[in-house]
């Protein structure tokens, strides 16, 4: 192969379709968006119409609500936290707080607080400082010999959820 051998794949670029170019091109005089109405014409959005038809949208009906002030929490499991001391990312004897969490890499970003559920195995001695924590998640930090202090109150985790 040659550099002036070199083509790109077969069907990887196409022609751009030249409407209202004539009657030669298939799509000349209306190019192809029939004839009047509002469809016709340019900048038209009818998104979730449905030709006067009652929209799906509106036939469903409204479930559920969102509350405007919840809480929005990064979640760690025990056994990611674990993997990260094993890996020497995370200082065991050191106090785990959510900054030092965020620093080692095993969330992105706290959002309102780190929440700490209880799946997998911790075998290492905490002191973990966090937002949240499950009730199994603190049974499971304690049996390893370490402690964990919850700085959010606990009705409104619950709010959150």
């Amino acid at each position: 192969m040659k550099l002036h051998e070199i083509r790109d794949n077969e069907g990887a670029n196409r022609k751009k379709k030249r409407v209202a170019r004539g009657p030669g091109s298939g799509k000349g005089k209306t190019a192809g968006r029939g004839i009047k109405g509002q469809t016709s014409r340019s900048g038209v959005a009818l998104n979730g119409y449905e030709g006067g038809q009652m929209p799906l949208y509106r036939r469903l009906p409204k479930r559920g609500f969102t509350a405007p002030n919840a809480k929005e929490f990064a979640v760690v499991n025990l056994g990611q936290i674990q993997s990260f001391i094993d890996a020497g990312k995370l200082d065991a004897k050191a106090p785990v707080t959510e900054d030092a969490l965020v620093a080692a890499g095993v969330v992105r970003r706290k959002l309102d607080g780190i929440r700490v559920l209880a799946k997998g195995e911790l075998k290492a001695k905490l002191d973990i400082t966090v937002a949240g924590a499950s009730k199994s998640a603190v049974e499971a930090i304690e049996k390893a010999g370490g402690k964990i202090t919850v700085t959010v109150p606990a009705r409104e985790v619950a709010a959150a959820e």
